[in-house]
C-alpha cells in the first residue's frame, strides 16, 4: 500500500543527485514532495526525479543556504554522503527549520578524528588508529591511510609496505582540510554494514549485511551486500548501538561499517544518513520497513511520509556493476535484467560519454542489481545472474584521457 500523493507537496531539498540519492530522490517523488535537488554534476542521474535542478556543490555552505531559503524549503536532507550531513544540520538550523541532527552533532558525525576521539572515550570497540603530519609506522601493516575531513575515497589508501606509506600519507595530506591525516590499522576480518534507525534515543536495527566480493564475467571484480549476514550478528548490532550512542544521535537514519576480527566487531566508520549503496531499497526488500520513508519523517518531520510494511524475503542482495576500462559507447540489457527472477531494481548510474579509469574507485560503479530470493544464498544467485545481464559496452581510449 503506497501513501497517497500529495495534491500539496512539502518542499524539499536533497543534496546530491548522484548514484547515492537515487532510492530517496525516487521516493521522495512517490509521495508528492516538491524536490530540489543540489549537484555539482549536471548530468547527475538524480535529477531525473528533480521538480528543480540546481547546479551547485554540496559542500558549498553558503550557496546551498541561499538555494533553500530562496526556495523556501520545508526540509533539507543529505543521503548517501557524509560531509553535507553537517551542511544540512547547519543550514536547516540557520532557516529554522526541522531536522533529525543538531549542528554540533552532526559535526562529530562527518569528522573521522572526532569519531575516533568519542569512540575512545566510550570504549567503543575501533581499529587502533593515530593522528599524524608525516609518515608514521608505528601501527605496522597493513594500515588504512585517510584524511580524516573528506567522504569516500578521496584521499584514502590501503598500505601493504612501508615503501607505500609515504606516498600515502602525501594523498591524504593533499586531501585534507587540516593538513592532519589519520592512519588506521587494517583489521582482517569480514566487513559488514548495520543499518538502523534512532528514534528519540532509541536504536532500532535493521538490516545486517555483508559486503563480499563477486566476479560476474563480464564486469571482474564486483562489490555485492548480502542479507542476512553471516558474519556478525547481536555483538556487531550492539557495538554500532554504543557508536551511536557515543557520538550522541538520536534520530533518524544510521549507517556504521564494521570489522569482525580477532578482537570481535570493531567499528570502522559510522554515517548519521542513509547508506549509499542502496541499503534503504534493500532494507524494504528484506524486512518490509521503509528505511527512505523514514529518512523524509525525519527530515521533514511528518510520519505521514513513512509506507506502512511489506512483506520481506528470507534473503536479499545489491550487486553492483563495475565496467571494463574505456570510454562508455552504449549500455544494454537493463530491461532482460529486470524482468530476471527475483530482480526488484536494475539501475544505470552512467550514459554515455563517460570515461572509467584504470583505478577502480566508488565512482566507477556503473549500476547495481538488487534481488531477493527464500535465502540469502538464492537472492546472490539472482543478482549475479541479472547482472550478467547488462553490458556496459565500452571503447579504448587514450591513456591521457584516463587520468
Amino acid at each position: 500500500m503506497a501513501v497517497a500523493p500529495r495534491q500539496q507537496g512539502s518542499r524539499l531539498l536533497v543534496l546530491g543527485a548522484g548514484a547515492a540519492q537515487l532510492g530517496l530522490l525516487a521516493a521522495a517523488r512517490a509521495r508528492g514532495l516538491y524536490v530540489i535537488a543540489a549537484d555539482r554534476d549536471p548530468g547527475a542521474p538524480g535529477f531525473r526525479f528533480a521538480d528543480r535542478r540546481a547546479i551547485v556543490s554540496v559542500e558549498d555552505e553558503v550557496g546551498i543556504e541561499r538555494l533553500a531559503d530562496a526556495e523556501r524549503v520545508d526540509g533539507v536532507i543529505a543521503p548517501g554522503i557524509d560531509w553535507p550531513v553537517a551542511v544540512a544540520a547547519r543550514v536547516a538550523a540557520q532557516l529554522g527549520l526541522a531536522h533529525p541532527l543538531p549542528p554540533e552533532v552532526a559535526a562529530r558525525t562527518v569528522s573521522k578524528l572526532k569519531q575516533r576521539e568519542c569512540f575512545d572515550r566510550a570504549g567503543v570497540a575501533q581499529p587502533r588508529w593515530k593522528l599524524v603530519q608525516g609518515p608514521d609506522d608505528e601501527l605496522g601493516y597493513p594500515c588504512v591511510v585517510k584524511a580524516p575531513d573528506r567522504q569516500g575515497q578521496r584521499g584514502l589508501s590501503l598500505v601493504g609496505s612501508p615503501d607505500e606509506l609515504e606516498p600515502a600519507v602525501g594523498r591524504a595530506l593533499a586531501a585534507s582540510r587540516n593538513r592532519h591525516c589519520v592512519i588506521e590499522e587494517l583489521v582482517e576480518g569480514p566487513e559488514v554494514t548495520v543499518n538502523a534507525l534512532l528514534r528519540d534515543g532509541r536504536f532500532e536495527p535493521l538490516t545486517v549485511t555483508d559486503r563480499v566480493t563477486a566476479a560476474p564475467p563480464a564486469f571482474g571484480v564486483a562489490l555485492a551486500h548480502v542479507w542476512p549476514s553471516e558474519a556478525a550478528g547481536a555483538e556487531a548490532v550492539e557495538v554500532a548501538r554504543r557508536a551511536a550512542e557515543a557520538l550522541e544521535l538520536r534520530e533518524g537514519p544510521v549507517y556504521a561499517q564494521l570489522r569482525v576480527g580477532e578482537r570481535g566487531p570493531q567499528v570502522v566508520e559510522l554515517a548519521a544518513r542513509l547508506g549509499g549503496g542502496h541499503d534503504a531499497e534493500l532494507c524494504r526488500a528484506a524486512l518490509g520497513l521503509d528505511l527512505n520513508g523514514a529518512a523524509l519523517a525525519a527530515a521533514l518531520g511528518d510520519e505521514g511520509l513513512v509506507e506502512p510494511p511489506v512483506e520481506g524475503a528470507g534473503g536479499a542482495c545489491v550487486c553492483f556493476l563495475v565496467p571494463p576500462e574505456g570510454s562508455l559507447e552504449e549500455v544494454t540489457g537493463l530491461d532482460e535484467a529486470r524482468r530476471a527472477p527475483g530482480v526488484r531494481d536494475v539501475w544505470s548510474y552512467r550514459r554515455p560519454p563517460h570515461v572509467f579509469g584504470p583505478l577502480r574507485r566508488g565512482a566507477d560503479r556503473a549500476g547495481a542489481v538488487l534481488a531477493t530470493g527464500g535465502t540469502r544464498g538464492e537472492a546472490r544467485a539472482r543478482a549475479g545472474r541479472a547482472a550478467d545481464l547488462v553490458r556496459f559496452v565500452t571503447a579504448d581510449v587514450d591513456a591521457q584521457a584516463l587520468v
